[in-house]
């Protein structure tokens, strides 16, 4: 199997906003993930957080950026635009990226790594099977994850799993 191709400097800085981004989505309650949208040239179009914390379990970042990206960008743009997430789409957001037409995905940490986590933390599976992108949208570009930013990105998890376990 070929190796993925490395992440760039650009990449990192990208994934590094929305390891920000998730903090930001813990620190209000929410589970900590967080999107970027970037165009063509590199700049920042749309960013957000996870916002679930409500009870909507839909309001996760990467299908709001599809969304957004569905109602403001040409349907010729979107292919060459990337989305940067510190979690890797679940099959939901998945979808909608490749419904909307998205180009390349970058993520910071893989489902398997989540999966992992969570199983080793003793919490039960969540509701939706775990796959891996391109088992939903096999069409789509993926690069990840980011073994640099792999400790943080568990830390702020494992956080999350330890204020839910104390609720």
């Amino acid at each position: 199997m070929d190796e993925p191709p490395a992440l760039t400097s650009q990449d990192l800085t990208h994934l590094r906003r929305c390891l920000d981004l998730a903090r930001e989505a813990f620190a209000d309650g929410d589970e900590p993930f967080g999107s970027v949208l970037v165009d063509p040239h590199g700049a920042v179009l749309h960013e957000d957080r996870n916002r679930t914390a409500g009870g909507d379990q839909t309001r996760h970042p990467e299908l709001e950026l599809a969304r957004w990206a569905a109602a403001r960008l040409a349907p010729e743009v979107r292919p060459d635009c990337t989305v940067y997430t510190s979690g890797e789409h679940c099959p939901m957001c998945a979808a909608g990226h490749a419904w909307v037409g998205l180009g390349r995905i970058v993520y910071a940490g893989s489902t398997a790594q989540l999966t992992e986590w969570r199983h080793g933390w003793g919490l039960s599976p969540g509701p939706v099977a775990p796959l891996p992108i391109n088992a939903v949208a096999p069409g789509l570009p993926v690069a990840g994850p980011a073994h640099e930013l792999a400790e943080e990105l568990q830390e702020l998890h494992r956080q999350y799993a330890d204020r839910a376990a104390s609720s």
